[in-house]
């Protein structure tokens, strides 16, 4: 099944598209997005632009990366664009599209999600609980399969669930990978991946 596909459906449902569908296109001036943190602001400028592939949410990230001093090769980013433009005008391009779609999302995990940084902060300072709250909620914020599994496999040695998290992630792939594009399939992979994520952001104490 085209993941790409199934994503811009799925997506709606998983944290922060409330924050992202309230923000003004293509802006970093309107007070909803001012009044964020910088780890939403963060998550919400990426979903931006991987949803809204334009220059100016392109500009938009930079800036934020700078202010922030995130280093980020940013202009690398202009190449799936291009790609993308090339693949509006080209039939029968879904294979070329998955890979595409997989690629940026392996670039949005590169600019890993602040919760990461606070979480490994509260390791140094020897709060476990804070360090696998945020590590958990870095995770929610991750979009490619790679990057989901791998911090899952780095939190397992700490956090007992994570190795359920990650087998139920990979069936989630399966099922991904297997459903149908019916609406009563989508409906259903919708409803997994809520569950999902409920479950990953639930903490065992």
């Amino acid at each position: 099944m085209n993941w790409s596909i199934i994503f811009a459906i799925v997506i709606a449902f998983i944290l922060l598209r409330v924050l992202y569908l309230r923000l003004k296109a293509n802006s970093m001036h309107s007070d909803s997005f001012k009044n964020m943190n910088s780890k939403d602001k963060l998550a919400v400028l990426k979903e931006c632009l991987l949803n809204n592939p334009t220059r100016t949410n392109l500009a938009n990230l930079a800036d934020f990366l700078k202010s922030e001093e995130i280093p980020a090769d940013v202009e690398s980013y202009k190449s799936f664009m291009d790609k993308q433009l090339q693949l509006t005008h080209k039939k029968n391009a879904i294979a070329e599209d998955n890979e595409l779609y997989a690629a940026e999302s392996a670039w949005m995990d590169r600019i890993a999600p602040l919760e990461f940084a606070e979480a490994e902060k509260a390791r140094t300072e020897g709060d476990s609980a804070t360090f696998i709250e945020r590590s958990l909620e870095g995770i929610s914020r991750l979009y490619s399969d790679e990057a989901i599994i791998a911090a899952l496999e780095k939190l397992s040695p700490l956090y007992g669930k994570a190795s359920k998290l990650q087998a139920d992630y990979r069936a989630l792939m399966e099922a991904r990978d297997t459903s149908g594009a019916d609406d009563k399939s989508l409906e259903a992979l919708r409803k997994k991946r809520d569950a999902w994520i409920e479950d990953l952001l639930t903490v065992d104490r």
